[in-house]
């Protein structure tokens, strides 16, 4: 069981799609919140840096230890993600592509066995690597369609 080849294509190129949803877009404007309670474009960006490592990070723990236990991510509690909440744009953009490659080549490394090693989802149960990869896309995909809904619900004109 290796990766698919719509996952292969998706961590190739899914993350790009961000590039089209910000443009034409002022960082002022993407730090704007439109609801109180909800995250503003750019934090749904410094979402999605800063989760990137944790999902590279629990692959590798996957790989060396049976079965881990992942607790449920919650990024308001991650000291990454609020330092990612005070950076410029151009740098969150410039680490959401460096860390997607480092991602891309560690997955498209393993071997058929390491894809389906195992880790321990507390909501999803047992998934194998190929399982929570399919996971972080669809979850990115979630955050990609939300800035697409909160530029759209700003845009000029």
């Amino acid at each position: 069981m290796s990766l698919s080849a719509s996952v292969c294509s998706r961590l190739q190129n899914q993350h790009e799609t961000i590039y089209e949803l910000l443009n034409g877009f002022s960082e002022e404007q993407l730090r704007q919140r439109i609801h109180n309670d909800k995250w503003s474009p750019f934090e749904q960006v410094a979402h999605l840096v800063s989760y990137q490592p944790v999902f590279l990070q629990r692959m590798q723990i996957i790989q060396q230890e049976n079965d881990p236990l992942f607790g449920r991510y919650i990024a308001d509690n991650d000291p990454a993600f609020i330092a990612d909440c005070k950076r410029p744009l151009s740098e969150l953009l410039d680490g959401l592509r460096s860390q997607r490659t480092d991602i891309t080549n560690y997955l498209f490394g393993l071997t058929d066995a390491s894809v389906r090693k195992t880790g321990r989802h507390p909501k999803y149960g047992l998934l194998t690597i190929a399982e929570w990869t399919e996971f972080f896309l669809l979850h990115e995909a979630h955050h990609l369609f939300s800035i697409f809904m909160l530029t759209r619900s700003t845009a000029p004109g």
